[in-house]
């Protein structure tokens, strides 16, 4: 199954996250692209997230985001 735009732009969300400090948080204003809005939705929805617009990682965020990042260094 290829990713479409928005699981890419959910994997990049991830990706912005520190995995060294579980303090350091993200925060997605208002004034950002929608997609990137869109996707921090979509993340809190689906519980990997603490807030709908970034906070941090939960248990299973801090996961996917571990996958996404080592995907990504991968390619």
């Amino acid at each position: 199954m290829p990713f479409d735009t928005q699981k890419t732009a959910e994997i990049n969300l991830l990706t912005q996250f520190n995995l060294k400090n579980e303090q350091d948080g993200i925060k997605v204003h208002t004034d950002a692209a929608a997609e990137l809005i869109a996707a921090a939705e979509r993340l809190h929805s689906k519980g990997l997230i603490t807030q709908v617009d970034g906070g941090y990682l939960t248990d299973l965020g801090r996961k996917a985001a571990e996958h996404s990042q080592a995907l990504t260094s991968i390619l």
